[in-house]
């Protein structure tokens, strides 16, 4: 082993191409990389340094690599220096937009089944102990990634897989057309000025609004405020933050409520880690930001540049009843004319507007006929040249009921730790085309109000149920305060108020979700822990 040791520190210490490199690196010019990293990572003569120059990464990669390196080699970095760096290799040894699109989930902590995201040979090789997603959002040489199994292997003790490394550098390589086509762009689309911005949020519904981006103190950081509206209530919720714009599309940052937070996990105004991805043309952004224990919480957010024209951002009625009428709706957007007209309003074949209540230059609330005939399955709504794409579903019937998230997570909490908890939402769906239920042609419906239950698994007596926690009118589950130290397979299940099968019955879903004990995490130095805070966001 010590031998072993002392090979991996040679090999380290060597210039790349002496290593036997035998494709080009990218070359490294940042002087605080040069003056922190040079000292184990050796430059060579084209300016390539080890390791550095033959790997990409998102900033959550380079963000994890900074970090070990501060942990387990005691490298010492100042918050202007750990952004610094963070910034350049996020930057210039980045991902194009392409690369990100399949494992974005990863970053904006969202619950993804990876069976379909790799084949076999890596899912056992690496998908054991990791996100097939955190491995992807690496980029690598052939030999890095061989060298990266070799020190892998030798660290945890295993037989590296010489079909998962082929299959690694032939899926990940460093050289991408993608890339070579990003990394030579002109300078990205400037982010300043006003967006209007959809939300989703688990269990509250739509929210739509507007944010206004600044400019920040450095290049690439920005300053916002959000101001956004429930479609539902009304409520508004007004939000403060800043961001850095990496490798001209990867947008990370933190945000907060304006106003104090009210206390409760999943109050609106708590601070949130932003993820978002920029279109290649800067014209549209998109992703999550998120909080909790277990980043259980989130608005799933788009933007888009505020036109001159009319924009339809969110409709308050996902679906409508064939043979319906005098339905009333409200179309939700910005810049809508001062006269608007129901001929101005579409929504295909068989859908009438019948009149206009009201209209402003944000929404247009209208009266529409359904015919019974109508062809069912989703609509555009377009108001004159704005179109919402699958806005709105024309139905006959719901024919059943599915608990989303289908499975999830929640947590016990501890002296150092918080619970972690679960919000569940019961989406109606009809049978679609084909007229079997639960296939991909379905027709999704939206909400239905729905009474909660819960039940854990192999319980005949109810004796478990107060010991693993209870779930709310609304779908909200809280685990129990004290961790009885086990794991328990709980349903959580929602029974239809309003919707019935052939027989009569209420329609009900389930929902699967793992209550387990707390999570460890380390945290180690106190400015380790610090620097996850500077390096996400540039603060």
């Amino acid at each position: 082993m010590q031998n072993a040791l002392v090979l991996i520190l040679v090999l380290c210490a060597l210039p790349s191409l002496v290593r036997g490199e035998t494709e080009p690196g990218i070359p490294v010019t940042n002087p605080v990389v040069l003056a922190k990293c040079a000292s184990c990572h050796a430059v060579d003569e084209h300016g390539n340094m080890q390791r550095l120059s033959f790997e990409r990464a998102t900033p959550e990669g380079w963000e994890e690599a900074l970090k070990r390196m501060i942990r387990e080699n005691l490298v010492t970095l100042t918050p202007p220096e750990a952004r610094a760096i963070l910034k350049y290799l996020s930057t210039k040894h980045g991902l194009a937009p392409q690369e990100t699109a399949a494992t974005e989930y990863y970053a904006e902590r969202r619950i993804h089944d990876e069976s379909g995201v790799a084949n076999d040979t890596l899912l056992e090789a690496c998908g054991k102990c990791h996100h097939i997603a955190r491995v992807l959002s690496w980029r690598r040489s052939a030999d890095d990634w061989r060298q990266f199994a070799a020190a892998h292997a030798e660290q945890y003790k295993f037989k590296p897989s010489e079909e998962a490394i082929a299959l690694l550098a032939k899926t990940a390589p460093l050289h991408t057309p993608d890339w070579t086509a990003w990394s030579q762009r002109k300078p990205p689309a400037d982010l300043t000025g006003r967006w209007v911005v959809t939300a989703h949020v688990l269990g509250r519904g739509l929210f739509y609004g507007e944010m206004e981006v600044r400019t920040g103190q450095g290049d690439g950081e920005y300053s916002t405020n959000v101001t956004l509206n429930s479609v539902a209530t009304g409520s508004a919720c007004a939000r403060i933050g800043r961001g850095v714009l990496y490798a001209g599309h990867e947008w990370r940052g933190r945000s907060k409520g304006a106003n104090t937070p009210g206390g409760t996990p999943d109050d609106l105004s708590n601070e949130t880690r932003e993820v978002m991805s920029v279109s290649p043309d800067g014209s549209q952004i998109e992703g999550r930001w998120f909080w909790g224990q277990y980043q259980e919480f989130g608005f799933d957010v788009k933007l888009q540049r505020a036109s001159n024209g009319p924009t339809l951002l969110a409709i308050d009625r996902p679906a409508l009843r064939a043979g319906s009428e005098a339905n009333r709706i409200r179309l939700i957007g910005d810049g809508f004319p001062v006269s608007v007209k129901p001929a101005d309003i579409t929504v295909g074949p068989g859908v009438t507007v019948r009149r206009l209540v009201s209209s402003t230059a944000h929404e247009i609330v209208a009266e529409m006929d359904v015919a019974a005939d109508a062809a069912l399955g989703k609509r555009n709504v377009a108001v004159l040249s704005a179109t919402l794409p699958g806005a709105l579903a024309i139905y006959d019937r719901v024919d059943y009921v599915k608990v989303t998230p289908e499975s999830a997570m929640a947590a016990f909490g501890d002296d150092s730790r918080p619970r972690g908890f679960q919000q569940f939402e019961a989406i109606g769906y009809q049978r679609g085309p084909d007229g079997k239920l639960h296939t991909a042609d379905d027709l999704e419906l939206g909400p239905v109000d729905a009474d909660w239950s819960m039940e854990v698994f192999y319980e005949v007596d109810h004796s478990k149920s107060g010991l693993v926690g209870k779930v709310s009118a609304t779908g909200f589950f809280t685990p129990a305060a004290e961790s009885p130290n086990a794991n328990y397979d709980v349903w959580v299940i929602a029974t239809a108020k309003n919707e019935s099968n052939k027989d009569g019955k209420p329609l009900v879903g389930k929902g699967y979700v793992v209550v387990t004990i707390p999570s460890y995490t380390f945290n180690g130095r106190k400015y380790v822990r610090e620097l996850d805070r500077w390096v996400e966001d540039g603060q």
